[in-house]
């Protein structure tokens, strides 16, 4: 059934069967912004917009995705749906062990059966293709050792390649890994984080003096004094366990060179085609204009397809050396092993306050595991995990560290939200402990501590400045909607019937628009962060939008194409977005990831389309002998205000620009319709929401079920509220599987144990609760159109939620969840020991003085 709304626009609660959304937008908005909505709220600081998109047909509507029809029809190709003509297949041997020295390879059973055409190893690599490259380095002075594509004298983890074969077919390829005879001399493993710290540990490379390959300590104020000063301090050992984003179709890449050309093409299912091109040329050593990325349709990224892989350039060594294009797909098995692990982390946090709940200083460190090699993004996860341990609260003394550890495990890549989702663990757990400690209200004590909007632009004491917010408010916008809801009285009534409901809050900031080059340069990114666009008009008043950003399912194409239309005044069909191809499409810096792909590719639309829309005009009153001020445009016509009858079309102004410029075109008028725009902005932008999570604890099983979730956001200008629900929705769900199922556990020889879907458990429909979600609107007083961001905004805040809402439904136990993802055997634990020692709070820190 549909969603009912009261008189004054509150969402009632949901069936289990789909979601709501409730927006809101500032009392005084800029013109272009202002749009019908449910809920009016006021604002004392009213961010404004450089440019905004104008107000038309199609920007800020729920318009159904364009790319569904080929998506749905079965006519969108996949990597896996490419053939290239001669086209050979390959397959990588991965090491069985966790740590071991290479003796010996002998390949020669293997390239004697019939059908390979060749097989490699380390050793060939050697003299013809650099490192694996590292792109973040935040952490001054690491230790990096450099990573080759195939192992060449020690293996350091389970799954990292040793060698590998192109064949006729994968068969064949597969049949003749099983011929390769290696000697491994085992080593000792590392599997943990203890082990890797524990005194006499052995080192993971040799020439190291310890396991830790770098640490950095970021301060504001005097956190020394602020805890000597406090009226109480809490604290906690925050522990998410490794995870992947394990999307739907696995990485794959067709590599082809070009001997007569000496050029290197390829179909790569990547996040960031013109990042890869770079990266290909830096280990290969070929000329970045030698280098040509395709990416096809991606069946889900979620981060884990924006960094660089060993596979790759395996692929691109083995074309070079047979002559032939080769296909290398990772099969289901091979992703547990060999695609990017995340979350991996611990952090032993506290945090110092006064008796009325003022915060007064946050200090601790964050332990990063990196594996037995640095993957893409280095430490730049752990890093921006750190940063984010304030979150969306003033704390004037801070005391913060990061130390990257290396073990036995595959190495650390990106993962939707990075590392920020560790780092809201960190603040709304001891949120919630300190409002324990002083028996005062958890959400009072969020809004005593939150920057009013007056504050902003608001420094955080690490690195980020955020831009806009309204924290309060949003905050208000979701305990509404609970109340609205009733959920305190289903909470009541399962009580009396013996059950355990609980409710969990959480409020997140999601740091987006990862862009200010400069910037990034400066805290230790090794590239850029522009996005760049080119908007193109042709001779029958056809548009196309070329574009850096890549789709993987957000519906980059559909808000492009929105944006486009509405800047140009023409009907979204006449719209064609163009992207995946670094030979057609223009560089973006960093790719598709970080909340980039709205707020800087849509800025930079935003702005080209202004720019070619004035032309368009320029053209118009020429051709209608009218003043340009005096045109308006609708649906691809162009006629002068107070009279409809006279007009061009789009259709008329590209043939004049095109192909009959003689007494249309505007003397000093170039010919050609086409505008590029590179945007870089000055700052990041700074989302944020709050979520209220109900779920029902089984004190007897340890199981927990999901029943409602309600999500606040504040995103500033929504383009397409259904693409955004949708976004944060997927982004919950993920959260909830980190939070509740998914893991790789591995043993003491640092075997992973959950390599296939019988033992990693991700959530299902059945799993996943009612969503409702309320975007409030603050646009971004520094982006074009002043969008924010919001495609990690549920990924960030859904873990901490999870573990408030399971302390609240056993508050009469003291429970207190520090652990992720927080399985049935650990809940049951948990309950089983506070259960022995009744009237203890086991938040183990929650210290009063």
């Amino acid at each position: 059934m549909n969603t009912e709304r009261s008189a004054s626009g509150s969402p009632q609660h949901l069936n289990t069967t789909g979601h709501a959304s409730v927006h809101q937008v500032t009392k005084s908005p800029p013109p272009s912004l202002s749009r019908s909505r449910e809920v009016v709220l006021t604002t004392t600081a009213e961010p404004t917009s450089t440019a905004v998109p104008p107000k038309g047909k199609y920007t800020g509507t729920s318009h159904l995705r364009t790319e569904d029809a080929r998506l749905l029809s079965g006519h969108a190709q996949f990597i896996d749906d490419i053939a290239v003509q001669r086209m050979a297949e390959g397959a990588i041997l991965r090491s069985p062990l966790a740590h071991a020295r290479i003796v010996s390879i002998d390949v020669s059973e293997a390239k004697a059966l019939p059908g390979v055409y060749d097989v490699i190893t380390g050793a060939d690599l050697a003299g013809v293709a650099g490192p694996m490259p590292v792109i973040w380095r935040p952490i001054p002075d690491q230790r990096i050792a450099p990573a080759p594509a195939l192992a060449q004298d020690t293996v350091r983890w389970v799954g990292q390649g040793v060698a590998a074969v192109v064949a006729e077919n994968r068969y064949i390829a597969e049949d003749a890994l099983e011929l390769i005879d290696v000697d491994y001399e085992p080593l000792p493993a590392i599997p943990d984080l203890d082990d890797a710290l524990a005194e006499g540990a052995p080192r993971i490379f040799e020439d190291w003096a310890d396991n830790i390959s770098g640490s950095l300590t970021l301060t504001n104020g005097n956190a020394a004094a602020a805890f000597e000063e406090a009226d109480v301090v809490v604290s906690g050992s925050f522990r998410h366990h490794p995870s992947y984003a394990c999307p739907i179709e696995t990485r794959g890449c067709i590599a082809d060179f070009d001997a007569y050309s000496g050029k290197l093409s390829l179909w790569l299912n990547t996040q960031a085609p013109n990042l890869a091109r770079e990266m290909f040329a830096e280990v290969l050593g070929i000329d970045v204009s030698k280098v040509r990325v395709r990416a096809p349709e991606l069946g889900g990224g979620f981060g884990l397809k924006f960094d660089f892989y060993p596979d790759e350039i395996v692929a691109s060594v083995l074309s070079k050396r047979t002559g032939r294009p080769v296909k290398l797909i990772e099969d289901r098995r091979e992703s547990f092993f060999a695609s990017s692990r995340s979350r991996d982390m611990r952090h032993d946090f506290e945090m110092a306050l006064r008796s009325d709940g003022t915060i007064l200083g946050l200090r601790g460190t964050a332990y990063g595991l990196l594996g037995g090699a640095f993957g893409t993004v280095g430490s730049g996860p752990q890093w921006a995990s750190v940063l984010n341990t304030s979150g969306p609260y003033k704390i004037p003394n801070l005391d913060l560290t990061i130390k990257s550890v290396v073990t036995n495990r595959s190495p650390y890549g990106s993962y939707r939200g990075w590392g920020v989702p560790k780092g809201n663990i960190v603040h709304e757990r001891l949120i919630e402990f300190a409002a324990r400690a002083l028996n005062m209200d958890r959400m009072e004590i969020r809004r005593k501590n939150f920057p009013t909007p007056e504050e902003f632009p608001f420094f955080t004491g690490s690195a980020f400045t955020y831009d806009s917010g309204r924290y309060s408010d949003c905050m208000d916008l979701c305990m509404q909607a609970v109340k609205d809801a009733g959920w305190e009285e289903r909470k009541a009534q399962a009580k009396a019937e013996g059950r355990s409901l609980g409710i969990g809050y959480g409020f997140h900031v999601e740091v987006g628009a990862y862009g200010p080059s400069r910037i990034l340069n400066m805290v230790g990114l090794d590239h850029s962060g522009f996005d760049e666009v080119t908007v193109r008009m042709d001779s029958a008043g056809k548009v196309t939008v070329f574009s850096g950003q890549i789709p993987m399912g957000q519906g980059t194409h559909t808000v492009y194409a929105q944006m486009t239309a509405d800047g140009l005044g023409i009907p979204i069909e006449d719209v064609t977005i163009v992207t995946g191809d670094t030979d057609s499409c223009p560089y973006t810096g960093y790719g598709t990831g970080a909340s980039r792909g709205l707020t800087l590719g849509g800025a930079a639309i935003i702005n080209a389309t202004g720019r070619l829309k004035d032309k368009l005009t320029r053209i118009a009153a020429s051709m209608l002998e009218a003043n340009p001020d005096d045109i308006e445009v609708e649906e691809g016509r162009f006629t002068v205000k107070g009279t409809s009858a006279k007009g061009v079309t789009t259709a008329e102004i590209g043939r004049a620009a095109y192909r009959n410029l003689h007494g249309v075109l505007p003397e000093g008028e170039t010919p050609t319709l086409e505008e590029v725009d590179v945007f870089d902005p000055t700052n990041m932008t700074t989302s944020n929401g709050c979520t209220a999570l109900l779920v029902e604890v089984d004190r007897e099983t340890g199981q927990v079920q999901l029943l409602d979730c309600i999500q606040a956001h504040d995103a500033g200008v929504i383009v397409n509220p259904m693409l955004a629900d949708g976004q944060i929705a997927g982004g919950l769900a993920q959260a909830f599987g980190g939070g509740l199922y998914e893991e790789f556990v591995y043993d003491e020889e640092a075997q992973l144990r959950t390599a296939s879907f019988m033992d990693f458990l991700l959530p299902t429909a059945s799993e996943i609760p009612p969503f409702t979600f309320l975007h409030q609107e603050t646009p971004a007083p520094h982006i074009p159109g002043g969008m924010k961001g919001l495609g990690e905004g549920g990924t960030i805040a859904g873990v901490s939620v999870v573990a408030s809402a399971i302390d609240d439904a056993l508050s009469d136990l003291g429970v207190a969840v520090q652990e992720f993802p927080m399985s049935p055997p650990r809940l049951l634990e948990l309950i089983q020991e506070a259960s022995a020692t009744p009237g203890t709070d086991a938040s183990e820190g929650a210290n009063a003085r």
